[in-house]
Parts: structure tokens; C-alpha cells; sequence
């Protein structure tokens, strides 16, 4: 489904940014006012120490004394900047880490099987290693616009206050200033294609260059297999080829911008300097040189701000691309999503005696209890393709094994990710008890369901970690779940137990033994429906027998837990104990029955 969001306006979300933490973002611009404020001070100093050494000085210190006074207010603008830096840190992890935990937050709830981006033209799917661009140059590029505001802030409050200083000083002279912020906003207007069009291609390079970083570090053995290295290392080195040009075209426009916003600001400076000295040979004129000193002094704060304003508008504009990057990435919701008021618990990380707030534990309700789930006409296919399900309807009884099977190709993973909410069905509809089921994603997990997909994703942690994920369970009901998966005599070998390291998506597992750890991790939830995608297919055939006969015998009436289950197979074993076998071919249901209904009916199951 393409996306019919607006454009997010860029101005509002880094507003509400700011008002995430008002009181830490209001004590850090107060800092840097300060910080940018506080050199302004040292003007009235020098044009007093000047003014003293020609004996017009207005108050009776001496020399020595105003220098004295200069250097404690140095000193005392190093521990402001000192102490700002600390603020700013800490504003700026605060903001990134909001922007970052809301988009991972959306892309776990996402309906999709993996995220896609969403644009007026067409869906494209987004790989893992893609994705990293997202979240750490996007979610920096928003970053450092937030920051950049409170010390704008603070450099605007002080330009005001030396403008007010250089009309009291001159009028004729301060007029010339604003020439160059004039011709800034003019070339920002007209710049602001090739900013937004630059920006966005150099993220989409980069983008590129991740993505194939991912696929080539998941994919070593198979690109080893094929003896494909050179090719994929030229197809790495066209790609960062081409991102090295849209970079280098990004970053010269920036310092384009940058040379030009300067050389501004300098051409008015010069102007404004000749003007000045013009006025000081006048008699008529009552410029001294300590006004001049003061003058020059001050307009150097009034420049540089309106430098950093040009700058800071460049930027905004590219951080519009970020925004609307990462809005096209949540696939279905409006960019407010990015900047939800949501908990981060950093306060944690800083102080380990405050425990962060204890996960949610599954809780089952008598409504949970499946008594028969029925699928009616359910419809997918692929963008573009005719692939997918067509029509896909048949119905669960409470405690039954239902075996979907068929060729390769045939709809079998397609039907279950459609089924779970993994992928968004087009039509067709769902029922649990009787009731429909409006949003599958989140419907289908504990004590609902549980999922185990064809090649079981674990992380680099213990055993226990990799089962629990949070789940509060005792050793007892951990022993109860890997024995129903048959794994009690791998354990008994593992030097470390419950405590052993699986490794990166558990590399240090067999095939066998990750496919039964990530059933046990799905037994443990005691899941009202089981659904298995190829479950066997890393098994001996006495392992799966086994597995199959603990699954059904040790069911227990007394924890109300009598398992569905909801299978893609092609073991005979598994199609002779089947209630039910689903047949499908080319996403459609070909057959459905029991074994020997569908061998009558001259269907050959031998794939």
C-alpha cells in the first residue's frame, strides 16, 4: 500500500524534540547564551582600556586593572564552555537516542516481513545493512540540527544585544550590516533543490554501500561456495565508487555554501571598515577610537551569527531529507511517530543501582484459549508479481496438527508469514473463536501464538537468554521445554549448561540443535498456537518422531495447555500423524484432507 503521508514539516518535529527534555534543553541554552554572550563583554573592556590609555575613560581604573578583569572573564568563560559541553552531550545523546529507539520500536511493530520504503511511486524493501544508514546518519544529521538551535539562540540573543551597541555606536555604519543576511536568505531559496537533491542522493549511496556490507558479511560461506569474491569485491568497489561522487558533489556544495556565507560577511566587514575610517578623518564625526575598537569588536558577533544563520539553514534543509527518509521507512504512520514522548531509562546506564522496569510477562485469560481458528479467503501477492496466496481458506481445531505441504515455490512460508501479520494480507479475513482477528502482528504472539520460522534467529547470548528474552520461568519449566524439543542430551554435553554461548546467530549450534533450542523457546511460552515452518528439516528422522510424540504426551490438562499445531512438512511421518494436510499449489489449495483422503484423490505428495 503506497503512502499518502504529507511531508513532514520539519520545523514542528524538531520542536517537539526540544520539548522532550524542556528542562535539560532550557539549562543547556542557558549555557551557551552565555558562552557565545559572554566574549561580547570583553568589547566594553577594551574600549575602556583604549579610552584610558588616551584619558577619556569614562570610569577612574587603570590599565592594569582592566586587564585583570579581561583575563578572570576569560577564565570564567572556559568553565561555561566546559560546563555546556556536558549539557550538550547529554542533549544531543538524548535526542538521537529517542529518534533511534522510536524507528526501532515501528520497525519491530512493522506488518511487513522486512521494512520497506513507502513513496508515492512504489514500495522497495530495505535490507538490514541498509538500514544502519538510517539510523546512524539520519538520526545524527536530525541530531546536530537540535543542537545547533540552542546555540543559535544563544548567538542571535547576543547579536541583538550588539546591534543595539553598534547603533548607539554608528547608524550610518550598522546599516551596511544586514546586506549580507539579505543575499543569504536569497541564496538559500534558490539553492534549496540542489541541497535537499544532493543530500539525498549521498544517503541513498551510503545506503547502498551498507546494504551490500550486510549481505556480503551474512553470505561469506556462499559467496565462498561460488567463488564469487572478485565479483562481489568489484560490485563493493562500483558501489563506494559512486557514492565517493555523490559525497564529494554533497560536501563541495556545503563548502561552497560555507566559502560564500563568509566572503559575505567579510565584503560587508570591509565595507563597514572603510566607512569607519572615512567617519574617524571627519570632524564633524564624534567617533573615537575607542568607539571604533567597540565597534569592531561587536560586529564581529553580529557576522558570525548571521554566518551561522546561513549555515543553519542549509542545514535545516538537509535535515529534511532525514526526516522525510525515516518517515518513508515507518511505513503506514506520519512522522510524529519519530518523536513520541516515549521512556528511554538513560538515567540507568549512568546509575547501575536503578534497575530498569521489569518486562511485561505474557498473561493468559480464559478468552485466550483457542477453540477453533478459522481462515477465510486469504489473499497476498508479491508487489508486481502474481506470486504469493490466492483464496487460501480452512479451519484449526483445538489440539489438531495441521500440516500445510507442496512444492517449492507453492505458498507455504507465504501462508503462514500472511496468516501471522509478518505479511500484510490484500484480502481475506481471520477468526479466532469466532471473533475477527483486525490486527494479526500483534495478536499472534504469547500466550496467542508462537513462531518458529525456517532458520530460527538467535542472538550472541547464553542458552537461557536466548529461551527466556525476558520471560520470567524457573529452571523447572526451562528442563520442561528443552526436553519436549529433545535437547536434554546436548545440554548434558555443554560444558556451561544453561550458561553456554551460543555465538552470532548461533554459529556455534548445528543446524539440528538450533531448530529444537528455538522450539524449546516456543514450548517455554506454552503458546496456545504452535506454528513450525519446516521444523524437521535439520532432523534424523528419530529425532523428529521423538520430538513430535514429546509435543502431544506432554500436554498438560492441568495447566490448561493443549497445544494447535500449524506445520510446513513434507515428512511422511509428520503427513501420516496429521489431522489435517493442506495441498497447495501455485498459492492455491489443491487438496485438504487426511493422508489417505488425499492419496485416493490421486494427488502425488513425493516432493
Amino acid at each position: 500500500m503506497l503512502s499518502t503521508n504529507k511531508k513532514p514539516q520539519g520545523w514542528k518535529l524538531l520542536w517537539n524534540l526540544i520539548c522532550y527534555q524542556p528542562k535539560l534543553y532550557i539549562i543547556d541554552t542557558c549555557f551557551w547564551i552565555l558562552i557565545t554572550g559572554l566574549p561580547a563583554i570583553p568589547g566594553l573592556i577594551i574600549r575602556e582600556f583604549f579610552d584610558s590609555l588616551t584619558g577619556k575613560a569614562q570610569f577612574g581604573l587603570t590599565p592594569l586593572a582592566w586587564i585583570a578583569l579581561l583575563l578572570a572573564l576569560n577564565l570564567g568563560h572556559v568553565v561555561t564552555i566546559f560546563a555546556g559541553r556536558l549539557t550538550k552531550t547529554q542533549h544531543r545523546f538524548t535526542m538521537s537516542s529517542l529518534l533511534r529507539r522510536n524507528l526501532l520500536e515501528r520497525l519491530l511493530n512493522n506488518p511487513n516481513a522486512q521494512p520497506m520504503i513507502v513513496s508515492s511511486e512504489a514500495e522497495k524493501a530495505v535490507s538490514q545493512g541498509e538500514i544502519i544508514s538510517y539510523f546512524r546518519d539520519d538520526a545524527t544529521q536530525i541530531e546536530d540540527n537540535v543542537a545547533w538551535v540552542s546555540e543559535l539562540l544563544g548567538e542571535g540573543i547576543f547579536a541583538v544585544l550588539c546591534l543595539v551597541i553598534l547603533l548607539s555606536v554608528n547608524v550610518q555604519m550598522t546599516l551596511f550590516v544586514f546586506l549580507p543576511l539579505v543575499a543569504m536568505i536569497a541564496i538559500i531559496q534558490k539553492a534549496e533543490t540542489y541541497i535537499k537533491r544532493y543530500r539525498k542522493a549521498s544517503r541513498q549511496a551510503t545506503e547502498k554501500v551498507t546494504g551490500i556490507l550486510g549481505e556480503m558479511f551474512s553470505s561469506v560461506q556462499a559467496i565462498k561456495v561460488a567463488g564469487a569474491e572478485q565479483d562481489m569485491l568489484h560490485h563493493f568497489r562500483t558501489l563506494n565508487d559512486k557514492r565517493r561522487q555523490v559525497m564529494v558533489r554533497d560536501s563541495l556544495l556545503n563548502a561552497m555554501l560555507d566559502s560564500v556565507f563568509q566572503n559575505m560577511v567579510n565584503l560587508g566587514t570591509g565595507l563597514i571598515l572603510l566607512l569607519a575610517s572615512v567617519l574617524i578623518q571627519s570632524q564633524t564625526s564624534k567617533l573615537t577610537v575607542g568607539d571604533f575598537a567597540l565597534f569592531i569588536y561587536n560586529l564581529s558577533f553580529v557576522t558570525g551569527f548571521f554566518n551561522s544563520l546561513g549555515r543553519f539553514m542549509a542545514l535545516y534543509k538537509q535535515t529534511e531529507v532525514s526526516f522525510e527518509r525515516m518517515t518513508a521507512l515507518l511505513s503506514g504512520v506520519t512522522a510524529d511517530t519519530l518523536v513520541a514522548k516515549n521512556p528511554l531509562y538513560l538515567n540507568n546506564l549512568r546509575n547501575r543501582k536503578q534497575s530498569l522496569p521489569p518486562l511485561e510477562q505474557p498473561q493468559r485469560q480464559k478468552s485466550d484459549r483457542l477453540q477453533v481458528l478459522t481462515i477465510s479467503n486469504l489473499t497476498y501477492h508479491y508487489p508486481g508479481t502474481n506470486q504469493g496466496i490466492t483464496d487460501i481458506s480452512f479451519q484449526l481445531e483445538r489440539g489438531s496438527l495441521t500440516v500445510i505441504t507442496g512444492r517449492i515455490g507453492s505458498g507455504k512460508t507465504t501462508l503462514l508469514r500472511v496468516l501471522l501479520g509478518l505479511l500484510p494480507k490484500q484480502s481475506g479475513a481471520i477468526y479466532w473463536n469466532g471473533c475477527l482477528v483486525e490486527d494479526p502482528i500483534n495478536f499472534f504472539v504469547p500466550p496467542h501464538s508462537a513462531y518458529t520460522p525456517q532458520i530460527p534467529q538467535l542472538f550472541s547470548y547464553s542458552l537461557r537468554e536466548n529461551l527466556l528474552l525476558g520471560l520470567d520461568k524457573d529452571d523447572y519449566e526451562i528442563e520442561k521445554a528443552l526436553k519436549m524439543s529433545v535437547f536434554e542430551q546436548d545440554l548434558a554435553a555443554m560444558n556451561e549448561k544453561m550458561e553456554t554461548l551460543v555465538g552470532a546467530k548461533g554459529v556455534r549450534l548445528s543446524g539440528g540443535q538450533l531448530q529444537r533450542l528455538a522450539a524449546a523457546r516456543m514450548f517455554v511460552r506454552k503458546p496456545e498456537l504452535m506454528v513450525f515452518d519446516d521444523l524437521s528439516s535439520a532432523l534424523d528422522v528419530e529425532t523428529e518422531l521423538a520430538l513430535w510424540s514429546r509435543i502431544f504426551n506432554n500436554t498438560s490438562e492441568e495447566e490448561n495447555w493443549i497445544p494447535t499445531c500449524l506445520v510446513v512438512s513434507h515428512r511422511r511421518s509428520v503427513l501420516r500423524r496429521a489431522d489435517q494436510i493442506i495441498l497447495l499449489k501455485a498459492g492455491k489449495i489443491a487438496a485438504q484432507g487426511k493422508l489417505d483422503q488425499i492419496i485416493s484423490k490421486g494427488q502425488e505428495l513425493n516432493f
